[in-house]
């Protein structure tokens, strides 16, 4: 175990891009694509510079609305369930080794009726996984290391760094802060937060965020037609994350699958993360429909299958009894509890920058809040805002490049600590 502030430092700074060591070397070359990396990934950049905060600042009263982890304990309906089947490993009748690969059928059949009732999902088209994240790098494996990429821009940065890895991206290009071979759709408000499809470059994959991370904003029925179609017209494939769904509170799609003709263009992600505590459970899903097909014809379902199978031997059992609790009517009444909560903690800060004069978005169908400061970096605006005010952001550069001027807050905290960080940012600002 590493311990002190300097041991810390080492361990987070080694997977600098720039670090070379003296000592023994093996004549295995570093992967082009992890050197083609910039930086470190964003969240442990973020837990670095809170934690240099907090070592700065040892008594400090640090308020963390940056990373998206959630805070509300899981209501008991649910962890009962988990405890129950951890218990029954201890005997002989309830001992379970391996299950599928694909995850239990009683569990993705419950996922097809609850999520995409009336939306021609069946059970086998759904893959329960350790979490959305993961199935990202397992799509990202299947499509190969030919495929042109798209992104929003601002995006989830997993999007972006993953395709880097398989190989897909090109040279970053300072100047502009993209990589080469990546296509990036602008989303700014602008816009309306959706590209203009219409002067947008072909791309193989499509990723694609509604409710989107880190905007909040959730694309209209009309939009993911327009979307559907455009994907169609050049023989695309949408992958759709889908995992704030759960957050939506107006007529917006909480599906992909709720347009006509997504199912031959589109695969879904998505996560009992954010809508039922499960961070640290880990637990998701992919839908890969039957008539998804590569441009030979081939099933993409069937690939997908053999990935999942060749590399993820099934989620956790417990956590998988977790979901099915999570799923029935008592426990899904429950964890719509816990997301109303959150829900208010984004109005309570949405109502604290505008009445500061700022330009806000997101909170109502996302757990993220996305601030404008015009004309100062938002690197800058996160290093401020934590040295004055010990709450901690994430700054929107660290979504891309059309992130910048933006911060996200986040809604995963206790009441008292999101009625504090109002108070310390009306004193700032």
């Amino acid at each position: 175990m590493i311990r002190g502030a300097e041991g810390f430092l080492r361990a987070m700074s080694s997977t600098s891009g720039n670090e070379m060591r003296v000592g023994h070397c093996t004549k295995v070359s570093r992967s082009v694509n992890m050197e083609n990396l910039q930086n470190e990934y964003l969240f442990p950049e973020i837990f670095m510079r809170e934690f240099v905060h907090t070592q700065k600042y040892p008594h400090a009263r640090l308020i963390r609305l940056g990373v998206g982890n959630t805070t509300e304990p899981i209501p008991d309906i649910i962890t009962s369930s988990m405890a129950e089947h951890a218990h029954a490993l201890s005997t002989v009748r309830g001992y379970r080794g391996y299950g599928a690969e694909q995850g239990h059928m009683e569990l993705r059949r419950a996922i097809a009726e609850k999520f995409y009732n009336n939306m021609g999902i069946e059970g086998d088209e759904v893959f329960v996984s350790d979490g959305a994240q993961c199935d990202i790098s397992r799509l990202q494996m299947l499509l190969g290391s030919n495929v042109t990429v798209a992104v929003q821009d601002p995006s989830f940065p997993a999007y972006i760094d993953s395709t880097v890895i398989a190989g897909r991206a090109g040279r970053f290009q300072e100047e502009t802060g993209k990589y080469k071979n990546i296509v990036y759709l602008n989303c700014r408000p602008e816009n309306n937060f959706f590209p203009d499809l219409s002067t947008a470059s072909r791309a193989d994959i499509i990723f694609f965020c509604s409710p989107n991370n880190p905007t909040g904003n959730a694309a209209s029925q009309q939009q993911l037609k327009q979307l559907v179609e455009f994907a169609k017209a050049n023989g695309s494939i949408i992958v759709y994350d889908s995992s704030y769904a759960a957050y939506i509170s107006d007529d917006s799609p909480r599906s992909i699958y709720e347009i006509p003709g997504a199912r031959e263009v589109a695969i879904e992600v998505s996560s009992f993360s954010k809508f039922a505590g499960f961070t640290g459970v880990r637990l998701g899903w992919t839908v890969v429909p039957d008539e998804l097909l590569y441009a030979n014809g081939f099933p993409v379902i069937k690939d997908y299958n053999r990935i999942v199978c060749t590399c993820f031997n099934g989620a956790s059992n417990i956590a998988q009894a977790g979901g099915l609790a999570c799923l029935s009517a008592e426990g899904y009444q429950a964890i719509t509890t816990v997301v109303d909560y959150y829900k208010e903690n984004a109005k309570i800060i949405v109502d604290t920058f505008r009445s500061l004069g700022l330009k806000v978005y997101g909170g109502k169908n996302a757990p993220y809040i996305w601030v404008h400061f015009p004309g100062l970096s938002s690197w800058d605006v996160f290093n401020e805002i934590l040295e004055k005010t010990d709450i901690v952001t994430i700054p929107g550069k660290g979504f891309g490049p059309g992130g910048e001027e933006y911060i996200r807050v986040g809604a995963f905290a206790h009441r008292e600590s999101i009625l504090e960080a109002s108070k310390r940012l009306k004193t700032l600002f």
